[in-house]
């Protein structure tokens, strides 16, 4: 028993990654050619793909949505674990940084499941609600620019059907949100995202501190 998350030593994660991680040969190599970018810390940690990949599952999602796809990992860990039929949306401003996972999306064999959407999310959002698909997605991830993560949040709860779920990463932002001698933007815009969540009638809500923390937001 333990009141609290216990703290992860390095040697403790490693143990951690070891008895518990199933990261297929593919994943792996899209993971460890993004750790030699410049940006690789904006890469989501293998067991946080994993555990979103379960989520999946034990969801029954057949049709996800991505907002803030970078070079493809969190796409690809949903991606397997969709249904013969399962699509996932995928927003993302960057055609350097999406063009690196597309080699691996078609070796795992999920291009078709991945649908890639170039260009500023919100209007991405925008499109799919003002088409029709209002409460059409099981499942959806924000993982993009932080000043619009409340916009971001608003069109995936339309967008997400009732039961559904919504995860938001860097929630927890490396510790910045309690840190008083940060007042930047995309901090502030975290601890505002975070107390407006806390209060939100709309969903259930769980704050899990996996990677650089996630949200889980179940549309009620």
């Amino acid at each position: 028993m333990s009141s609290r998350t216990i703290v992860l030593t390095d040697a403790l994660y490693e143990y951690m990654l070891s008895v518990s991680l199933r990261e297929p040969g593919v994943l792996r190599r899209l993971r460890e050619e993004t750790a030699k970018m410049a940006q690789h810390n904006m890469q989501i940690s293998p067991e946080q793909g994993q555990f979103m990949a379960l989520l999946v599952e034990l969801t029954g999602a057949s049709k996800c949505l991505e907002i803030g796809t970078f070079t493809g990992y969190s796409a690809l860990s949903v991606a397997l674990a969709l249904p013969g039929d399962g699509r996932i949306v995928a927003c993302d401003i960057s055609e350097e940084f999406t063009s690196l996972a597309k080699p691996y999306w078609r070796e795992a064999g999920v291009a078709g499941k991945i649908d890639l959407r170039l260009g500023p999310a919100l209007e991405t959002l925008d499109a799919l609600i003002a088409g029709g698909e209002g409460g059409a997605f099981d499942f959806a991830f924000i993982d993009a620019d932080k000043v619009n993560y409340l916009g971001y949040f608003q069109r995936a709860l339309d967008l997400v059907r009732a039961g559904g779920l919504i995860l938001v990463d860097n929630v927890l932002w490396h510790g910045a949100v309690v840190d008083p001698s940060r007042d930047d933007e995309d901090t502030e815009a975290i601890r505002a995202f975070n107390r407006a969540l806390a209060d939100d009638p709309r969903i259930s809500l769980s704050l899990v501190p996996i990677g650089d923390g996630l949200t889980l937001a179940r549309k009620r």
